[in-house]
């Protein structure tokens, strides 16, 4: 029962027909409520976000995207890459509630145009809005969204923009969205970056990850851990062997008997450790033999997997307004479900023919990444000063090293802001 401010001292007495209580507990049952008297706070609390939005003019006239506008680039057996807007989908293509996960990665907010359309941070949350007005409409009520988003730099300044919190902020509060939980996209691969501000002045460290929301039309929506677990460390393999004593531990967890049950696996963290490191597969060969551009933000087959299986059944229907190469269409037709890619530029669907052209791929092999700890390194903090001006004046000169490393980013101009490119896709 969630906490309320005021004592609950009063009661109230519906009276039901036994057909409705028992529609009523099914429905509760069905979106995880404990009792009635939750589900009723529940539809309280939704009444209330709809009264709230009333209020605000709709982002979207659907007169304006008609199905009809979009063309059905590639079909398969269980779904399709469409060309054109992906509102013309959501509101003329996809039927109110039809839609289970739409697994996406929609243009990042980033400071400088990028071929593949991205949108200005500034701007990004009213960019946004049809799309999420679109997302509300054609997602089934325990259906889930997940959005990856990388972030940015704001420009001139080792500083972030906030414009994926932002984002966030406006699905819950003006679209009536849960955040079930956020999940952060680790690629171990990624190089230093910003460079101006992690390589050249030294004041930041290297940005590694993306933040994926996560977010519902309610609290409940179908999901099972069980479908993602992860390989058990050897510790834990060793314990399983010999057996656990249950103790109290020190930070004051009364570990009991079960933890040493061997459940299949370990529950993943939402850490997702995935590298992005594909540059001479299938689909690159290609487009290469073809003579059309590679989506330059692609993100890897195993992040939509971990969600796709987390978070819906074979046969439901996962969505990608933002489809670039329909990586999660290939993905979701090697997991036996229903998808729908959308994409504006039709040659990067050209290219997506590869992922299609022999059945789908197979899953990629497994791999285990660890993360050494910091300020595990000697270092005489009185010849590495800190910068007392924050970095605001760049360094003449570096300090001398053994051996340069090889250069592996392009020549910055001086006066050239740096940004934070990311894989959207």
């Amino acid at each position: 029962r969630p906490k309320a401010k005021e004592r609950r001292a009063k009661v109230a007495s519906v009276r039901l027909t036994p057909s409705e209580w028992a529609e009523m507990e099914a429905a509760s049952a069905a979106r995880g409520f404990a009792s009635l008297s939750e589900y009723v706070r529940h539809l309280h609390d939704e009444a209330l976000k709809a009264e709230g939005s009333k209020g605000r003019e709709p982002a979207v006239n659907p007169a304006d995207f008609p199905f009809s506008k979009m063309r059905c680039h590639l079909a398969t057996g269980l779904g399709q890459a469409l060309h054109g807007d992906a509102l013309c989908y959501l509101f003329g293509g996809a039927k109110p509630k039809s839609v289970d996960l739409i697994m996406t990665s929609p243009p990042f907010g980033l400071v400088r145009k990028k071929d593949y359309g991205n949108e200005d941070a500034h701007r990004y949350c009213d960019w946004f809005r049809p799309f999420a007005e679109g997302f509300r409409r054609v997602l089934k009520d325990n259906g889930s969204l997940v959005i990856d988003i990388g972030g940015a730099w704001k420009p001139g300044t080792p500083t972030r923009s906030l414009y994926h919190f932002e984002l966030l902020v406006m699905l819950c509060e003006e679209y009536g969205f849960h955040l079930c939980q956020e999940h952060y996209w680790w690629n171990p691969s990624k190089l230093p970056s910003p460079a101006e501000w992690v390589n050249v002045r030294r004041v930041r460290v290297k940005d590694a990850v993306n933040t994926v929301w996560w977010l519902s039309p309610t609290p409940w929506p179908k999901a099972n851990n069980r479908r993602v677990l992860a390989p058990y460390s050897p510790s834990m393999r060793s314990l399983l062997r010999e057996g656990y004593t249950p103790k109290l531990r020190p930070s004051g967890w009364d570990i009991s008997d079960k933890f040493g049950r061997d459940n299949g696996g370990a529950v993943p963290p939402n850490l997702l450790a995935i590298a992005n490191t594909e540059s001479n597969g299938q689909y690159q060969d290609f487009c290469r033999r073809k003579g059309l551009p590679i989506h330059p933000a692609r993100f890897p087959d195993a992040l939509p997997e971990y969600f796709i299986r987390f978070l819906t059944e074979p046969d439901d229907l996962v969505v990608d307004p933002f489809g670039g190469s329909c990586v999660t269409g290939a993905v979701a037709e090697r997991l036996g479900r229903r998808w729908v890619c959308c994409e504006l530029d039709e040659d990067y669907l050209k290219g997506a023919e590869a992922r299609f052209a022999d059945g789908p791929r197979p899953p990629a092999k497994e791999v285990t990444y660890s993360l050494p700890p910091p300020c595990r390194l000697p270092v005489d903090e009185a010849k590495v000063p800190l910068h007392a001006d924050g970095g605001r004046t760049r360094p003449t000169q570096e300090p001398p090293t053994s051996a340069p490393p090889p250069r592996l980013t392009p020549k910055r101009r001086r006066n050239e802001q740096p940004n934070l490119l990311v894989p959207a896709e």
